[in-house]
């Protein structure tokens, strides 16, 4: 019989430096549960000595629990797999980086013991981030609610807490560009909040530069919304509308007056306008079309290469 009531799910991506503290601060948290624990630690194919790292404190403690990627498959995914081994009746999901303060889960657990499903965990401040990366945020956040049904919480990330049968459910999504954020809202249930105060990272470099937020917020916006889909269309319409305007306006000038217009660069510009906006929306489509080519091949979203007290 399952005995475990918190999960913890913790991604490690080259976070040698972290490792160390975030043991120590576990173990402290652990022993204030009120119930039994485990923490699930998926190395995302690290090229450092985090696995080694993990690996001993697993047989220090074998509360702490590894598994360990054959290759970098990316932190959604390593999420999911933590998802698809925890035993918790309550299962938390934080990053490594020590950015979410583990000491935060006790009210996230009250929470959950009030009755809430899903509890998310949202940012009332963000320490060691640029002013870029705060407005961007916003911005992208405050579009792909206006862009999308499903009302994703503001200024949450992935640290959140999830009941057993969420989780369940939560498995049962096998889609390859996953916004995990995004899907912790769409899937429904009973959803809460609590607020922190989010911390510099203890140590290290960020795991998410500018290029993988990008991949991220297209992920995000394709997952939960044709909207790009829809844009291309009604360009393409005011387009169409305007050039057939434009014709009627050169027939009837040529037809009344004797003004024409001299020299071929006014057509060449307008031509390159219009054919930069059809690669533009044919890409926009090619995206879309790429999406279906990844689902359809049903690869496994992660292939585990060694487990240590999880079955593999």
């Amino acid at each position: 019989m399952n005995d475990v009531i918190y999960s913890f799910v913790i991604p490690v991506f080259n976070e040698e430096k972290v490792l160390g503290e975030l043991f120590k601060r576990f173990e402290s948290v652990l022993g204030q549960l009120d119930g039994a624990a485990e923490v699930l630690l998926i190395d995302d194919g690290s090229s450092d000595q985090s696995y080694e790292l993990l690996k001993q404190q697993y047989e220090k403690d074998s509360r702490f629990k590894v598994l360990k990627f054959s290759r970098n498959f990316g932190h959604q995914n390593a999420v999911t797999a933590g998802l698809d081994q925890a035993l918790g009746h309550a299962v938390i999901i934080m990053d490594a980086d020590l950015q979410d303060p583990p000491e935060v889960v006790f009210d996230m657990i009250r929470q959950w013991r009030a009755g809430f499903d899903v509890v998310h965990a949202v940012r009332q401040t963000r320490q060691g981030e640029t002013w870029f990366k705060l407005a961007t945020a916003n911005l992208f956040y405050r579009f792909l609610e206006k862009i999308t049904e499903t009302k994703i919480v503001r200024n949450s990330g992935d640290f959140r807490l999830m009941d057993r049968k969420v989780v369940q459910a939560f498995c049962r999504l096998r889609e390859q560009h996953r916004f995990m954020r995004g899907l912790s809202c769409w899937i429904g249930f009973k959803q809460g909040c609590v607020f922190y105060e989010r911390q510099a990272r203890f140590a290290g470099e960020t795991k998410y530069p500018l290029k993988k937020m990008m991949r991220l917020a297209v992920n995000a916006i394709t997952s939960f919304s044709d909207w790009p889909l829809r844009l291309s269309f009604v360009m393409g319409a005011v387009i169409s509308f305007l050039a057939m305007v434009g014709v009627m306006g050169i027939v009837f000038l040529k037809m009344s007056t004797n003004w024409f217009v001299p020299g071929w660069a006014s057509i060449i510009a307008v031509l390159s306008i219009f054919n930069g906006m059809t690669m533009m929306m044919l890409g926009i489509l090619g995206i879309y079309v790429g999406r279906i080519f990844q689902e359809i091949k049903h690869r496994p979203l992660y292939i585990l290469e060694k487990t240590h007290g999880v079955d593999g």
